[in-house]
């Protein structure tokens, strides 16, 4: 591992994704950041459900926002050949309520895990959003090319992960007066 402050660069050398992000969340919530650090996971894959390990930072008191790449999997709305990874999203925040706010988002309107499973099919791996999709895949490509351009070559992830500096999370669930929030159970 590369590490300096406010970065670390963590070698995967083609390890299953689970085993890395697993021992890059072992070691965030050993040595948290000052502030903030900047992780990049490379040569790793595949890296499966972010949100797990964007919620075992949370529980551990850390703000997480963490994406990874894949072969590329969805192409631009209107056709064409597939241009990004589905390029997943989770972002975790603690909460002194104990309950975690926990956003994990694929930019696909159906994952490749469900494709794997055979609940859909490839060709219902396209961007979600319907007649807004290309705001999915903007957003699917741009995520794509912060990874990649972190990472270098092959499949990788990047964390984003820091002390808070507030709780919103109390207040937010106050206003929302009951309803289900992401990460809830």
């Amino acid at each position: 591992m590369l590490a300096e402050p406010g970065f670390q660069r963590w070698e995967g050398r083609g390890a299953v994704g689970y085993l890395t992000l697993a021992a890059v969340c072992d070691a965030q919530l050993a040595d948290p950041p000052q502030h903030a650090r900047v992780v990049v996971a490379h040569d790793c894959f595949p890296t499966g459900m972010l949100g797990h390990y964007a919620r075992r930072l949370a529980d551990g008191g850390l703000v997480a926002a963490l994406t990874s790449t894949s072969p590329a999997r969805l192409g631009h709305p209107v056709g064409g050949p597939k241009l990004a990874s589905t390029s997943p999203l989770a972002i975790a925040l603690p909460s002194s309520d104990g309950r975690p706010i926990v956003s994990d988002v694929s930019m696909g309107r159906v994952t490749y895990g469900d494709v794997l499973a055979g609940k859909a099919s490839e060709e219902e791996l396209v961007p979600f959003g319907g007649e807004h999709a290309h705001k999915a895949f903007a957003l699917a490509l741009g995520l794509q090319l912060l990874v990649d351009s972190l990472v270098g070559d092959g499949f990788g992830a990047v964390l984003l992960v820091a002390r808070p500096a507030a709780d919103p999370v109390p207040a937010l669930r106050a206003r929302a007066a009951g309803i289900r929030l992401p990460g809830d159970a």
